[in-house]
């Protein structure tokens, strides 16, 4: 479920609230061959099923930086903002990859909304996140996004 907030007052007012779990997305060897084009990035234990199958992980994985890119698109289910001009992708203040997800595996982001804080024009929000892999003992993925929402 969507939580969301009507305006940059509704949104200071959501500080230090869980904002519950995304749906559960596939990671797919397509998707993952789709990003080792766009970066470039074709190392075997991505692209090559075959050979991946034998090495450390059992199976190809996800680019580290392909999870992170999904946060985006998760996070958008977890909190809507209306009323707002801008949203703009801050930055991120710390990440780490536990668990590598397997193609085929199926993600999904918890989030809490830990601060809210003014900038000039609007604010800036820091959400604890946790991509987790369906089924997995460790996260694919804990960071902590930055974002700004201008009026």
């Amino acid at each position: 479920m969507t939580v969301t907030a009507n305006g940059l007052a509704e949104l200071k007012k959501l500080a230090g609230s869980d904002l519950g779990s995304s749906d559960w997305i596939e990671v797919t060897q397509d998707r993952i061959d789709t990003f080792a084009d766009a970066t470039g990035d074709h190392q075997w234990i991505h692209v090559d099923p075959e050979r991946a199958a034998a090495g450390p992980f059992g199976a190809p994985i996800a680019h580290g930086y392909l999870t992170l890119s999904l946060f985006i698109p998760l996070f958008t289910e977890l909190l809507d903002v209306r009323g707002v001009t801008t949203k703009v992708n801050y930055g991120l203040n710390k990440v780490r990859f536990p668990s590598p997800v397997k193609a085929g595996s199926r993600i999904r982001l918890t989030g809490r909304l830990t601060e809210v804080e003014d900038v000039p024009g609007g604010v800036q929000i820091a959400v604890d996140g946790t991509i987790e892999i369906e089924g997995g003992a460790k996260p694919a993925a804990v960071l902590q996004s930055l974002s700004r929402f201008y009026a």
